[in-house]
């Protein structure tokens, strides 16, 4: 199963013949078998026929829209998977003893998750963290102690700071940055991870829906308006493990350039041109399909996109037994 991407404005996606076809402006056209389809994700300006949104509907294949600078704007889904009774008890553990045991348990995950990738960076580029990796450290274990939500994120907050002060002495020269720029991003690296961020989001809200779970009844992060939080608490383990990494990957291995980038003054940030986005959007997608051991309760290899699903079962259970124990966030190593 595989997410299609479409980034051209002005192309249409509609149904031929049981497979999924995309007709772009300058007549090419495209086509993929439609059980293949998990989900569609379009950047930019398309359309897609009644006729395929009801096929969509029908098989469960979510359908996202976002801005060509990855802003998120919203998805049709099907309602074929909601488990009234799993969210009824979901709802329920807000702000219990199980949404802070659970939320030490990924975000613990998410900074070790963070070393590791800064650690191998530092070894690539003969760079010294040292002392961003000793808060990292401190920050970690800080976070066994917390006595509530708010103090919790507050260490995360803190250890990612290090972190991408951290990546920062690791990076390309010609793509320095400094620090965390969400809204717009304002330079290269910022400007991948934020896209990157918002991919990772929606795959995580679709595995959530897939196990009947609600993506806006969040453990982690507080209840927001219009805001999946329950994605967003779960894609925490996954943000350095698949985006920063393949973000790093491309730049210091001269896999994007700078004139992959523009710089909007109008509007002002950094974004991907729709070259750099195609190199972008297929180097992402060969990382969530990339095979990986790193779930600590199968022995087997299974793909990042497998693994986040497995992990929304894992959730599923800790919150009908209302142990958070049961779920095991992934550690890289």
């Amino acid at each position: 199963m595989s997410l299609l991407y479409v980034n051209e404005d002005g192309a249409v996606i509609g149904l031929e013949a049981n497979r999924c076809m995309i007709k772009y402006k300058d007549g090419l056209k495209r086509s993929i078998p439609i059980e293949s389809l998990e989900g569609v994700t379009i950047l930019g300006k398309s359309q897609v026929t009644t006729v395929c949104m009801e096929e969509f509907l029908k098989r469960g294949i979510s359908l996202s829209y976002f801005s060509k600078g990855g802003n998120y704007f919203g998805r049709v889904q099907s309602t074929g998977h909601v488990n009234t009774a799993r969210q009824r008890k979901q709802c329920q553990l807000y702000d219990t003893e199980f949404a802070l045991e659970l939320g030490k348990r990924i975000l613990s995950a998410k900074v070790k998750n963070q070393s590791v990738v800064l650690r191998r960076y530092e070894r690539s580029k003969g760079a010294d963290a040292a002392e961003e990796q000793k808060m990292l450290t401190i920050c970690r274990n800080k976070m066994s102690g917390c006595k509530s939500i708010a103090e919790l994120i507050g260490y995360e907050g803190q250890a990612a700071k290090y972190y991408f002060a951290g990546l920062a002495k690791c990076i390309e020269p010609e793509f320095a940055f400094h620090g965390r720029s969400k809204r717009p991003p304002i330079d290269e690296f910022n400007s991948m991870i934020s896209l990157g961020y918002s991919i990772l989001m929606n795959e995580v809200y679709c595995k959530i829906e897939m196990k009947g779970l609600n993506p806006y009844f969040g453990f982690i992060h507080r209840d927001a308006e219009k805001h999946p939080t329950l994605a967003s608490d779960l894609m925490e383990e996954w943000r350095a493990v698949i985006v920063d990494a393949t973000a790093m990957s491309m730049i210091n291995g001269h896999e994007i350039h700078k004139e992959d980038f523009t710089f909007d003054y109008e509007n002002p940030g950094c974004y991907l041109t729709k070259n750099g986005l195609k190199l972008y959007l297929t180097k992402l997608e060969k990382k969530f399909q990339t095979e990986v051991k790193y779930l600590s309760y199968v022995d087997y290899a299974v793909s990042f996109r497998r693994a986040i699903f497995l992990q929304m079962e894992q959730l599923s259970r800790a919150i009908e037994c209302e142990n958070p124990s049961i779920y095991e966030p992934i550690v890289i190593r």
